[in-house]
């Protein structure tokens, strides 16, 4: 059976391999997705310049979430990460499922942040 360890070690190598082909511009910033056990947390990211535009997590406090770890929480923070991007006048961005299965939490918080009014 595989460590959680083995896991994440694993992960980050199937991001490292993402991020080779994905890079966000001022123009076309990258949404970032990273997910741990209890929370979850999006960021809109300039590479080129090395700067976080605009982010939001299951931390929030105007979400008011008991559970941040739940498909519910997901929508709602990708919701709010689109919504946040839109007043920065940002509307299409790349997206980096962080080398999570696009499935779950993250899929939910993609499918908000497109509802919401992001292009990717």
């Amino acid at each position: 059976m595989f460590t959680k360890a083995d896991k994440n070690k694993a992960r980050k190598k199937r991001h490292l391999r993402i991020r080779k082909r994905l890079a966000g511009t001022a123009v076309r910033p990258r949404l970032n997705v990273f997910r741990s056990s209890k929370h979850i947390y999006a960021q809109v990211i300039d590479d080129a310049t090395g700067t976080t535009l605009a982010q939001a997590s299951s931390l929030d406090k105007e979400l008011g979430l008991k559970n941040g770890a739940n498909v519910e929480a997901a929508a709602a923070v990708g919701t709010l990460i689109a919504k946040r991007a839109q007043e920065k006048g940002l509307n299409d961005v790349v997206f980096d499922r962080g080398g999570y299965i696009y499935h779950g939490r993250i899929k939910a918080l993609a499918e908000a942040a497109r509802e919401a009014g992001l292009q990717f």
